[in-house]
């Protein structure tokens, strides 16, 4: 039992890592792009010229706050998935 839950936890591990490099990208509106790492911080925002119209701020912002919560979605979905893999399911909190 001891060797199987030092695989386990190494086999974890390298998940995490793996989960940590991955990239996750969104976008809202088709004009704004948020990219997410799987550390969950945001790399990069990109924003078509077109969407910037300075009489209507706000709506910019509505689309970046929702494509970067979007590709945070994305990250997190992606990490439970890689987590139930290697936990059997055992509804163990990540």
């Amino acid at each position: 039992v001891g060797s199987e839950m030092c695989i386990r936890d190494r086999d974890m591990m390298k998940a995490q890592e793996e989960l940590e490099s991955k990239s996750y990208e969104a976008s809202a509106g088709g004009v704004v792009t948020a990219v997410v790492s799987g550390k969950k911080e945001v790399t990069s925002v990109t924003i078509d010229p077109e969407a910037v119209d300075p009489d209507d701020v706000e709506m910019l912002q509505d689309l970046i706050v929702a494509a970067v919560n979007e590709a945070l979605r994305k990250a997190a979905d992606d990490a439970a998935s890689q987590m139930s893999r290697l936990t059997g399911g055992l509804g163990l909190p990540f």
